[in-house]
């Protein structure tokens, strides 16, 4: 999605017209969409500015095309400008440029990341050559028309206001790798970045290169389990993107600063993120780095969904199953573990640990503060709103605790912290969606302002095979149900567990398998919230059960019409902690509903609910 696209010549008469900022602030307002604050507006009037004096020269043809604040497909990340067109040898040029207001920065001795004064605060952030960089490295992972239509990105960073005097800051040898990626020009570089420009762009193309940015062929969604064999052998699958590769840096310098100091220090590290924060990618990516820098570490997961599955695809890739099993861990395999064996312990979905391990949950005493003994540096990505069984214990809070208990130090802030979508077509309206309809917290913009395909369906049957047609692509489409049905067919397989109206019947996942997730013939199966959460898929279909309904106005929860054989809210009659019964339902939901990176479709037992979502989201009936 592009917010404005102009040629050359008409965005510079917006600019000289001193109406640019509006102009794109109306265009936001037509697509719907919401833009970050007043500061962004003051942004676009006084970089756009500085940036009209760079092109506006004529070597550079006023038929050119331009765009401002292009969404990179998938994320919720936006470019800043993008200018198009051919060279001198008639090839096919897109320069993308980042845009900075700073007059200074502050460097650090992490790779490309520095330190500026951002949204109110001096922060950690990464390189605008390498920020540039990562965008466009992500776009030609998405689009298949760059490679089809042979289109060169061409990354730079533009600081306009960054004092000459600075220049050691930023545009230095420690950041020499981003620079070579993508040059960064300061305030009197200015024509320096014109005869960039007008290297690669001269004359208009005859392709419509904008259009093919903006709506080429996308390639099939990478997901995470597909390219981890690739990662362990040192390949680039995924381009950390900002906070992303803030906490990445930031973590793996904690740990070599750690086995360097004498007297065996010891650090715990916290990580949130929301659902499709990316916690998963820079955990996996964190465990391949350490690795191959011959460190002890582990990948942790109390979940087996996503830990069978990472098993299966490295099995295929040639690994040993020794090997895999030396790296990817369940939470209970530390109850015996002795005082820093490891040198890191990577904790992904750390809010699903349990207080005690073992198949009664009878050994042990913590599983955070047996993993935190047992390794030099602890890591732990959670997110508390994803706690979904009774068992699940994982919190900030308790984390904290048992830091404190093995003296280890805490390291953990807004700094480290994610928050930017890669999920959802990277619609951060979508989440907050979710949260306003299902309760989890009241949300300022509770209508969804990114281009994700959410459908409710008044029929399963018609909900199955339009996803179906979604499947067929890439084998990375599937349906997912809350636990409000029994698995009979656990035992007899001629059974069905789920019967809906307009003749829908279905199986739960196989109990003969333990990658439902990329099985070849698992689509006709369901899988639930312990078959999924960890994973992601290109399109999901949710089947919300009659644990979830609307009365009197309002979403409400009915844990009694979970499955009997749905063991989640164990204990919750004898406890009488209804209050729980009701927060796991809705994390459930939330947590099912989010694992499409493309589109979520839907289905509500209870008609009421099916129309206010209905409702909510401004759809016709399918």
């Amino acid at each position: 999605m592009i917010i404005y696209r102009n040629t050359k010549a008409g965005f510079v008469d917006d600019v000289r017209s001193n109406s640019i900022a509006s102009i794109i602030e109306h265009k936001f307002l037509e697509h719907h969409f919401s833009h970050n604050n007043d500061a962004e507006y003051r942004s676009w009037a006084n970089s756009l500015q500085y940036l009209r004096n760079a092109i506006d020269v004529p070597e550079i043809d006023d038929m050119c095309q331009v765009a401002i604040e292009y969404q990179i497909p998938l994320t919720s990340k936006r470019v800043d400008f993008l200018i198009s067109g051919i060279d001198d040898t008639n090839h096919n040029n897109v320069v993308i440029i980042e845009l900075k207001q700073w007059e200074t920065c502050g460097k650090t001795s992490r790779p490309d990341i520095v330190t500026a004064y951002t949204g109110g605060a001096n922060r950690a952030v990464v390189h605008p050559s390498y920020q540039a960089y990562s965008y466009a490295k992500t776009i030609e992972s998405f689009n298949e028309s760059i490679v089809q239509y042979d289109i060169s990105l061409h990354p730079c960073a533009y600081l306009h206001n960054f004092k000459e005097s600075n220049r050691g800051n930023i545009d230095c040898a420690l950041y020499k790798e981003a620079l070579e990626m993508a040059p960064v020009f300061l305030e009197n570089d200015t024509r320096e970045l014109s005869r960039f420009i007008s290297k690669l762009v001269r004359r208009k193309s005859e392709l419509d290169l904008l259009y093919l940015i903006e709506d080429g062929r996308l390639r099939p969604a990478k997901a995470l389990q597909d390219a981890l064999g690739s990662m362990l052998k040192g390949n680039r699958e995924f381009y950390l993107i900002d906070e992303q590769k803030v906490a990445f840096e930031t973590i793996r310098k904690i740990v070599h600063n750690a086995l360097k100091e004498s007297g065996n220090p010891k650090y715990t590290i916290i990580v949130e993120g929301g659902p499709g924060t990316g916690k998963s990618v820079v955990a996996i990516q964190l465990l391949c780095e350490l690795i191959r820098s011959g460190y002890t570490a582990n990948y942790v997961t109390k979940n087996a969904a996503p830990r069978n599955v990472y098993f299966e695809q490295l099995r295929r890739d040639a690994y040993t199953q020794n090997y895999i099993k030396s790296l990817f861990k369940g939470s209970g395999s530390y109850v015996d573990a002795g005082k820093n064996v490891f040198d890191c312990l990577i904790v992904d979905e750390a809010h699903r640990l349990q207080m005690k391990s073992g198949m009664f949950q009878n050994r042990g005493a913590c599983q955070t503060k047996e993993i935190i003994h047992a390794s030099r540096v602890s890591v732990f990505f959670i997110d508390e709103d994803q706690i979904v069984t009774t068992s699940d214990v994982g919190s900030v809070e308790l984390i904290k605790e048992c830091a404190e208990m093995e003296g280890s130090c805490l390291i953990s802030g807004s700094y480290i912290n994610l928050v930017s979508q890669f999920r959802c077509n990277g619609s951060d309206g979508y989440l907050a969606f979710l949260n306003d309809i299902l309760g989890i917290r009241n949300t300022a913009n509770t209508e969804m302002d990114l281009d994700y395909d959410v459908r409710i369906f008044d029929s399963p049957v018609k909900m199955r095979e339009a996803l179906r047609e979604k499947n067929i692509i890439s084998n990375k489409s599937r349906m997912i149900a809350g636990y409000c049905y029994d698995w009979i067919s656990k035992n007899d397989k001629t059974q069905f567990d789920i019967i809906l109206p307009d003749g829908f019947k279905a199986q739960w996942n196989f109990s003969d398998t333990n990658t439902w997730a990329i099985d070849e013939d698992s689509f006709d199966q369901v899988g639930c919230i312990h078959t999924s959460q960890g994973l992601e898929f290109d399109y999901v279909g949710v089947i919300i059960g009659k644990d979830l309904v609307f009365r009197n106005g309002a979403v409400q929860t009915d844990y009694q019409s979970r499955s009997r054989t749905d063991k989640s809210l164990k204990g919750i009659r004898s406890s009488g902690n209804y209050d729980l019964a009701n927060r796991i339902i809705r994390n459930t939901y939330k947590t099912i509903l989010s694992r499409g990176q493309k589109g979520c479709f839907i289905y509500c037992e209870d008609e009421q609910l099916r129309e206010y979502i209905r409702e909510r989201i401004g759809q016709i009936k399918l």
